[in-house]
């Protein structure tokens, strides 16, 4: 929703609009970092309510199997699956863990809910560990801190004990025999985004920057290394194309739906330079499942027509759709809208319609022209608003600049 500042509710973010990355909320190639199971979830609480530490909890035991790395381990329950995974591979387990001194720090256990998580995105003593696991097998972990979150501020130190259990495993696609450079029959574009068609589409139209795209897509750098898969998630993302890394705007423009097209993307193109997040060319393949077109900007949205309502403050708006209702919302009031914004270069920013989620908010917590303009509608009305600069976010860093448009349906007053 359009916010005043930055924050939540009154500071909240600013009409939904996405970083500049690729994860929007589930895609972890934007903020790529190593995930550590206690950042999973919420971290357990200390109290009577811990579960009991194991009696080896300081040390790992003289019969303790160890690696190379010093990582120890001690099978608890023999497992009833034969394979192991991979570090590209997802897994879902349930774990607890503690430190040397018995003080429990997490457990998937105590919340009653497993965690699932890319191995190759966790701490190097649980990439290291879970491969070592089938399906079914409880193992207990002795870590070195050096394996663990050593000097991470707010992370628990030293040797730490984790008791897991593996109860899934997820294969991840294999990694493409050509992920260290594009081959030579690979069509390329004026920016260096390289690609090749894998499956060719059943659609015949192509999505443009503002749409929203549903993808299903894996990715490695060119040594092979995979570092986020939608496809290991088993659940496919949805995004609008001009909110991620630029070299998926512009390449995912190329296809049409059904295609699976893979892209080799320069470093410039994608994250150079963005702490955590994967360094040098990327390497995707992506599956277009669907496109949701962006709505199309009004044939006025340079400036308000002559017959534009206009305030004392200079807010211009005009009706496009009379609404069904007879009481006009307060600022004290909550609403639910749909929207659509632009630029008034006919470029739009951000959309609940899009997104195919209304938006809701208590009208005092937004920009000064959303809050006098909504005051204007009823239930069921559908209004054009073209606001000024001093009305919108006048020129704060990161916010959509200039006089804005808005096509606003109240679906909503709550009083």
């Amino acid at each position: 929703m359009p916010s005043e500042a930055t924050g939540t509710e009154k500071t909240g973010e600013p009409l939904k609009l996405q970083p500049k990355n690729l994860k929007l909320d589930k895609l972890a190639a934007a903020d790529v970092k190593k995930i550590n199971p206690a950042d999973l979830v919420k971290t357990a609480q200390g109290g009577a309510d811990q579960l009991p530490a194991p009696e080896d909890v300081a040390e790992a035991p003289k019969d303790a199997e160890k690696t190379a790395s010093g990582l120890a381990s001690k099978l608890l329950t023999k497992g009833t699956g034969t394979a192991h995974p991979t570090a590209n591979d997802t897994v879902k387990v349930h774990y607890t863990g503690w430190t040397t001194d018995g003080k429990m720090f997490d457990s998937s256990v105590q919340r009653g809910e497993p965690a699932q998580f890319g191995l190759g995105m966790v701490i190097p003593g649980w990439t290291e560990g879970v491969q070592l696991m089938v399906i079914g097998e409880k193992r207990r972990f002795w870590i070195p801190e050096e394996m663990a979150y050593k000097g991470r501020p707010g992370a628990p130190q030293g040797v730490l004990v984790f008791d897991v259990e593996l109860l899934e495993i997820t294969k991840a696609p294999e990694t493409p025999a050509d992920v260290a450079a594009a081959p030579a029959d690979a069509e390329k574009t004026a920016s260096g985004i390289a690609s090749k068609v894998l499956k060719a589409g059943t659609g015949t139209v192509h999505p443009a920057a503002a749409d929203t795209v549903e993808v299903h897509y894996s990715g490695w750098t060119t040594d092979g290394k995979m570092f986020d898969s939608s496809v290991s998630r088993g659940e496919t993302v949805s995004f609008p194309l001009d909110k991620v890394i630029p070299g998926w705007t512009e390449g995912v423009q190329l296809m049409v739906e059904g295609e699976q097209r893979r892209f080799w993307i320069p470093e410039e193109l994608a994250y150079k330079g963005r702490p955590g997040a994967p360094a040098g060319m990327l390497v995707f393949d992506v599956e277009l499942i669907g496109v949701k077109k962006a709505p199309e900007a009004p044939a006025d949205v340079a400036a308000p027509p002559a017959d534009a309502e206009k305030t004392a403050s200079g807010l211009a708006s005009k009706v496009l759709k009379a609404g069904t209702g007879t009481v006009k919302p307060t600022a004290a009031d909550s609403v639910e809208v749909h929207y659509s914004g632009w630029t008034t270069d006919g470029k739009m920013f951000d959309s609940s319609v899009l997104r195919g989620q209304p938006a809701k908010f208590g009208l005092s917590n937004v920009i000064a022209g959303w809050t006098e303009g909504l005051q204007l509608m009823v239930e069921g009305e559908q209004r054009r608003f073209w606001i000024p600069v001093d009305l919108a976010y006048g020129g704060k860093p990161g916010r959509p600049e200039g006089m804005l448009v808005f096509d606003v349906e109240l679906l909503k007053i709550e009083k």
